[in-house]
């Protein structure tokens, strides 16, 4: 949705690991010179931790996005708890081994036959296990076994393993790793950005999606999102998309430490401060979760397009009616009440009291406070779908393209 209104042609904070956006931070250029020194020497393990949202899979991706692939054939498989039996399985599937109704034995000649082909027509293997910290002891045996596999004197497999800092203390600390210890020619462990990395690391991203200056971001945002985030690359994506959204909702050419702030505090189920209420938006009026998905269901008539939001009166204005019987109230006492002697109140003064006339000014003001809320709030719900019902629109005419030049085709 932000990247609709603020015309950039991609999300440049999405979760999904992408090669595109790779930024090169300090930490990550280290390990990258790990993994290619590892790459160049063709043999053993290349261990690369981190904790999580560190960037261990985007490194990865962009080293995969370089390598030659007429000289190196590369599979990288996530990890569920496999098993010492499931795992060579898996790794022989990804390599495209057919493993069809083979036992142990059938499965380690076919992948080491696949090996040898592989070196014959003269490229390299290499597995990638990410989250390698599910792994038991017993399955990584299984891929040192693997790493054994030669021809003429050289390995046809090297493996890289990138896992959270658990998989670090298990592989340093496990008396049954010795043997995969010792193979290990260079290990890495991911650190988060510094303070003084952020900044260019969001404008690095937004670059890449096409960000011409709108919107503009005041400097001084960098060093909070970095307290916040800890400099951790996930973290920052996830706070940067919903101050975006919440830049977008609220129609705001400038992002600053105020939007942050207030985004801040609307995750941490805080009241929001709207500094500019003629352009604040009520973000629980429709759902930001599922945004992405609201055209399918919208089209098929499962869901409406947004969620009525409840209405909801400030706690320090009162309503209408109880303003009018209070002045009504005040009226009738100064009409009709007496004072000891018997005479009116109205006779008694010769001008209203003052505490009164001020209770009445500040019920005028606050009333026409609340009158002047409730027109900018109409008018904000009107703004929030006509953006949902463009947005849709635009979605439904991209399908009917699509489905058009599939059928033309």
């Amino acid at each position: 949705m932000y990247e609709t209104f603020y015309g950039l042609k991609s999300r440049p904070f999405q979760l999904t690991p992408d090669p595109h956006y790779y930024y090169e931070s300090l930490t990550h250029r280290k390990a990258l010179s790990y993994l290619g020194y590892g790459l160049a020497q063709g043999e053993g393990f290349i261990v690369i931790t981190g904790d999580v949202g560190a960037g261990k899979t985007t490194l990865v991706s962009h080293l995969m996005a370089t390598i030659d692939r007429q000289r190196l054939t590369a599979a990288n498989i996530v990890t569920t708890k496999l098993d010492s039996k499931d795992i060579v399985r898996v790794a022989a599937n990804h390599f495209d081994i057919d493993t069809e109704g083979m036992n142990q034995a059938q499965l380690l000649n076919a992948f080491e036959e696949f090996l040898h082909n592989e070196a014959r027509a003269g490229r390299r293997c290499l597995l990638i296990v990410d989250e390698s910290q599910n792994l038991p002891t017993g399955a990584l045996e299984e891929l040192r076994m693997l790493s054994n596999f030669q021809l003429g004197g050289q390995a046809l497999l090297q493996i890289f393993l990138l896992g959270q800092p658990e998989f670090r203390d298990m592989l340093q600390q496990s008396d049954r790793l010795e043997q995969l210890r010792q193979r290990v020619i260079a290990h890495h462990h991911l650190d988060p950005m510094e303070a003084h990395e952020v900044e260019p690391y969001i404008t690095h991203r937004l670059s890449k999606s096409g960000w011409s200056g709108s919107p503009k971001i005041t400097s001084d945002i960098f060093a909070l999102l970095y307290d916040e985030t800890k400099g951790v690359p996930r973290k920052i994506n996830t706070l940067m998309s919903r101050v975006m959204l919440m830049g977008a909702v609220e129609h705001a050419d400038l992002i600053d430490q105020a939007l942050v702030r207030r985004v801040l505090a609307d995750l941490n189920g805080e009241e929001v401060d709207i500094a500019d209420p003629e352009n604040a938006i009520d973000t629980n009026a429709f759902d930001t979760a599922s945004v992405e998905d609201i055209s399918d269901d919208a089209i098929s008539g499962k869901s409406p397009l947004w969620k009525k939001p409840e209405r909801k009166e400030p706690a320090h204005v009162p309503d209408a009616k109880a303003s009018e019987e209070l002045i009504d109230q005040t009226a009738a006492v100064s009409q009709n009440a007496s004072q000891p002697d018997g005479e009116p109140v109205a006779a008694a003064i010769a001008e209203p009291d003052d505490k009164i006339m001020a209770q009445l000014d500040s019920i005028n003001s606050k009333l026409a406070s609340l009158e002047s809320r409730m027109g900018d709030h109409e008018q904000n719900v009107h703004r929030v779908l006509t953006m949902l019902v463009d947005w849709v629109e635009n979605d439904i005419r991209s399908k009917e393209s699509y489905v058009n030049a599939g059928r033309a085709a």
